[in-house]
């Protein structure tokens, strides 16, 4: 008899399979990865016949398992009621519309007031296998707009996590830019590190001017970026940018594109000008998550998402002339 906590199955000639322990278990189980069945397994929580085994364990015909799952530990996040766009949902997943200035997760100076207290007031169920961050499986600065995907369960976490991995999402973002860019098209790849002179930024690592591609011990700390782009509209000192990630770094874009010669409107952080920012009455940078696709982590359904500029980005765009 099952109860909250405690999972018993026998294995019986409908649902058995010669095969290890924590692969079957997953087959099982619709909420649980497989690494996390392997971490219960070690730690004592799931036995055969009354026995601690091994996750290499093959299960028999008639083998009673039990699964114990602990307690989970109350977390120190405070939900709080902070309108957030969802534009899907299911028991698996929700795919979220994030405003521009709202912090993904906790972190130093935003301990609270966040997506993550916004989701926890929403949602009843989110993935803890980040017990600080749940339910995120990626992230986009605060002033950034657009999509992202949560994870309401740790298997639907992992299997989303490794598509990021694996570079198989489809992510596609809108930006206004500084100046012309002169190519329509173009791709822009290096080694992102965090500055040294300034640990709240990012920079690409470069020796000589040029971007490096040895693996010298440096290397170590920095990590391969990849960024594509295409011109939607130029005007005289602005320029529309579809840009398509292959990586997904910390800054990928915003680095890219400054270090290019043509800074996000309204990021002072990454070279546009502080006194032009006062000046336009700016309060964000012009960056947003127009798109994403990913494969669904239960059904296998390609799963494709778009989010339009918000209502007071689009009237800005508008009057700038695009």
């Amino acid at each position: 008899m099952n109860t909250p906590n405690k999972i018993t199955y026998v294995i019986s000639k409908e649902n058995y399979s010669e095969t290890r322990l924590d692969k079957w278990l997953t087959t099982q189980s619709n909420n649980l990865s497989r690494s996390h069945i392997i971490l219960l397994i070690d730690q004592g929580h799931i036995t055969v016949n009354g026995k601690s085994v091994k996750s290499s364990y093959v299960v028999r015909l008639n083998d009673k398992i039990e699964l114990l799952l602990p307690e989970t530990k109350p977390t120190q996040l405070v939900p709080a009621d902070i309108p957030i766009p969802i534009q899907y949902e299911d028991d698996d997943l929700l795919v979220v519309n994030k405003p521009s200035g709202l912090v993904v997760h906790p972190s130093a100076g935003h301990e609270q007031n966040t997506l993550v207290n916004g989701l926890l007031f929403h949602v009843k169920n989110l993935s803890m296998k980040n017990e600080e961050r749940p339910g995120i499986v990626h992230r986009i600065d605060k002033e950034t707009s657009g999509l992202l995907v949560v994870a309401k369960n740790d298997r639907a976490h992992e299997k989303l996590s490794q598509q990021f991995k694996d570079k198989t999402t489809h992510r596609v973002y809108y930006a206004v830019v500084m100046g012309m860019l002169k190519k329509e098209k173009g791709t822009i790849q290096s080694y992102l590190i965090r500055n040294p002179t300034d640990r709240k930024k990012y920079c690409s690592l470069r020796e000589n001017g040029r971007v490096v591609t040895e693996f010298t011990e440096v290397l170590d700390h920095a990590k391969w970026a990849v960024t594509h782009y295409e011109i939607v509209k130029r005007l005289p000192h602005l320029t529309l940018v579809k840009l398509q990630l292959e990586t997904g770094r910390t800054h990928q874009i915003r680095i890219h594109m400054s270090e290019a010669g043509h800074p996000i409107v309204g990021d002072v952080t990454y070279g546009y000008p502080a006194q032009l920012l006062k000046n336009k009455g700016l309060t964000r940078f012009y960056l947003h998550a127009a798109e994403l696709g990913f494969t669904h982590p239960r059904t296998n359904e390609e799963m494709k998402f778009t989010s339009p500029w918000p209502p007071e980005d689009e009237k800005m765009l508008k009057s700038w002339g695009f």
